[in-house]
């Protein structure tokens, strides 16, 4: 077989079975310091996709940089066809400031992908996408929960195009849902482009929460070997589910919240999800879940207004009941069953009426 064939990004051509780092400018300090995305490159013997793991796109959702930077310093897999693309953090600016945004309040993640003579954000996307993006044939974009949320792992993904479904089932995670991203977002602007991309969800904001980087290797292990770039595989889920409807549960009324469900937990329509309680302890009123379906993910901030968000529930297609007789038969050790007592340690969840 031929060799790969050499990438060319910000200027530096790499060959085959090389890896570089790799610096690309993308803006300017305001003492005129350049501004930098450093990557790394890896590039296999054979020739094959090009792959892009990007993290950090919202500056305070550093999962995902743990994740790509475990990749790096581990190398769980050997990469056999193609070429990776490694960005541990995508929106430095925001990164050393702990903060989802760029300097000028925009959203790195609506900004896709860019202009060249537009705003600092613009500019900013319109680098990364033209110098980085566009170079590659696959897209997994790695992020977090807002602020005082959690997520349990998900995959986000236009499951309309058969291409981008089968890519977003490969990575093996439990719960996949069917959305296309908003208008800007690096997804729906890769895909835009002719470059299916999806999204992965895990954790929360300002943490490399070690469970998640667990989960996130097997799946970016899973999708790799789906197309044919290693011969290591991923994880088999304990089920998959697409989610075609998701609704937030919102407070009825001001107070303290005890919980009832973690993240990942598979619920009945009418099951008990959390109770509102007074300062003094006295029960004020309980959310219960509007249908059948399963947790995709929650407030870690107990303290809410009328109003706030409470729990992201998804309609699983296809039904829920058996899988929930799957999870009650899967061991305690299990990655899923892991995974989510890990998630709910900063959670008070406690059975309904305790």
């Amino acid at each position: 077989m031929s060799p790969s064939p050499p990438i060319t990004i910000a200027g530096e051509t790499i060959g085959p079975d090389e890896v570089r780092n790799v610096s690309i400018v993308v803006a300017e300090t305001y003492t005129g310091q350049p501004v930098m995305i450093r990557l790394q490159v890896w590039t296999a013997p054979e020739p094959g996709p090009t792959v892009l793991i990007s993290g950090a796109i919202h500056g305070d959702e550093i999962n995902g940089s743990g994740i790509v930077r475990e990749i790096i310093r581990s190398r769980p897999f050997k990469l056999r066809r193609g070429t990776l693309v490694l960005v541990p953090v995508v929106n430095v600016l925001g990164f050393e400031h702990h903060t989802r945004y760029m300097p000028d309040r925009r959203d790195l993640n609506r900004s896709f992908p860019g202009k060249q003579d537009g705003s600092l954000t613009s500019r900013f996307a319109r680098a990364f996408f033209d110098e980085v993006v566009r170079k590659c044939d696959y897209v997994i974009d790695l992020h977090s929960a807002a602020w005082t949320r959690t997520n349990f792992p998900n995959v986000r993904a236009d499951l309309s195009q058969s291409e981008i479904a089968r890519f977003a089932s490969s990575l093996g995670c439990e719960i996949v849902v069917n959305d296309k991203g908003p208008k800007g977002s690096l997804r729906q602007e890769a895909v835009r482009a002719g470059i299916p991309a999806i999204l992965l969800e895990a954790g929360e904001v300002n943490k490399v929460e070690p469970m998640v980087v667990e989960f996130g290797l097997l799946m970016i292990t899973g999708a790799l070997f789906g197309l044919g770039m290693t011969e290591k595989e991923g994880r088999e889920p304990l089920y998959q589910a697409v989610v075609r409807r998701s609704v937030w549960v919102r407070a009825e009324m001001g107070g303290l919240l005890d919980y009832h469900v973690a993240p990942g937990d598979v619920i009945n329509k009418g099951q008990p999800l959390a109770t509102s309680m007074t300062l003094l302890g006295e029960e004020q009123s309980v959310l219960v879940a509007p249908f059948g379906g399963v947790v995709i993910g929650m407030t870690t901030l107990p303290a809410v207004m009328p109003g706030d968000p409470v729990l992201h529930l998804g309609q699983i297609a296809g039904g829920y009941r058996r899988i929930m007789k799957v999870l009650k038969a899967a061991s305690r050790k299990s990655l899923h069953s892991r995974l989510r007592t890990d998630l709910q340690t900063n959670l008070v969840v406690v059975e309904p009426g305790e």
